[in-house]
């Protein structure tokens, strides 16, 4: 490691690692005074012999696996954290990505006056966070093993239509085929079972968020919005601030609803959306507005007169992503404001 013990940092940028921690460190001039690897043990007790010296520091992550854990630890001792999205560090990597070029990446990254940054969680918020991604795993779970049996069934001249509510019709037919032959019906019943396995555990997990739920404000006001349920709303609760955000443009931004732009010679040229971001909090968004969209093509008196013109020159999908969009940006403001979510839809007299 460059510079004695007593080097006033300003900033110190970490790449990290499952075993070794890279550092890049300046002094208030900017000057590259620490560049070098720590072993993760090393790491803490670094930073604690510059606190317990008063000599408290901004420190800069990239904003993945684990840097919640040690902006948790580091804020405790007294440093000032920051944690920026990988996505806007990689610009600033230089040729070959190595250890050593990623913090420096990190380093100038944090030196921009407009970067943003992701506040630190608590631990409790990626606890409640952490039950929601048990839940969509295992949703994934299960969509992959009713593929994979609705797959081995075709091989054997039995077809099925898609979704969870056929499969107990497909088992009985292939457990009373005669012409399959057995080792194949016992693994279709083994999928069969692992499916019945992960529903009871999904219903278990949507049972407790709905206890969160009940318990979050936020979340509650949320799920007035039309398209968003308890989930939807516990998501957007729990992982979003909506202080980081500039507007409601920028959040929409940020979650990848908004086009992508190929802009030049003051020629606007706008593409499909950015699909950046938060993709799950996205994916959930679209599928809230496809509910929505689903009830307007039916006919309901509720609709907007927006979303009816949308879907009458548009494709119903487009129109999904469209409202998405409306979605995220009406629970940006109330998540800023703290206001009640009010419906300006005209009702028939």
């Amino acid at each position: 490691m460059k510079g004695p013990p007593t080097m006033e940092y300003k900033r110190i940028a970490i790449d990290t690692s499952k075993a070794v921690f890279t550092l890049h460190g300046v002094d208030k001039n900017d000057r590259l005074v620490l560049r070098g690897d720590r072993r993760r043990n090393q790491v803490l007790p670094f930073f604690k012999k510059l606190a317990d010296e008063k000599r408290h520091i901004e420190v800069v992550m990239e904003a993945c696996g684990a840097t919640h854990h040690w902006g948790r630890e580091l804020q405790a001792m007294g440093h000032t954290v920051k944690l920026i999205p990988p996505q806007y560090v990689k610009p600033f990597v230089k040729r070959g990505k190595n250890d050593r070029n990623d913090a420096a990446a990190i380093y100038e990254a944090a030196s921009r006056p407009d970067m943003s940054y992701v506040p630190v969680k608590s631990a409790d918020q990626q606890a409640s966070l952490m039950v929601l991604k048990t839940r969509e795993l295992f949703v994934k779970m299960r969509t992959q093993t009713i593929n994979a049996l609705r797959g081995h069934a075709s091989e054997f001249g039995v077809v099925a239509g898609k979704g969870t509510g056929k499969v107990t019709a497909l088992l009985k037919r292939l457990s009373e085929d005669q012409a399959i032959p057995p080792p194949a019906r016992q693994m279709m019943a083994v999928l069969g079972q692992e499916v019945s396995d992960l529903d009871s555990k999904i219903a278990q997990l949507d049972s407790q968020l709905k206890a969160m739920h009940k318990t979050n404000a936020m979340s509650q006001a949320l799920e007035a919005i039309p398209g968003v349920g308890p989930v939807i709303a516990l998501t957007l609760a729990l992982s979003v601030n909506a202080e980081q955000f500039q507007s409601s443009r920028h959040f929409a931004a940020w979650l990848g609803l908004t086009p992508q732009e190929h802009s030049s010679g003051g020629k606007q040229r706008l593409g499909g959306i950015s699909r950046a971001g938060h993709e799950r909090l996205r994916q959930l968004l679209v599928v809230g507005a496809m509910s929505v969209v689903r009830q307007a093509a039916a006919g309901s008196k509720k609709t907007s007169p927006w979303l009816l013109a949308l879907l009458n020159r548009r494709p119903r999908k487009v129109a999904a992503v469209a409202l998405a969009n409306k979605i995220a940006r009406i629970a940006w403001a109330m998540m800023r404001t703290g206001e009640a979510y009010r419906d300006a839809t005209p009702r028939a007299a």
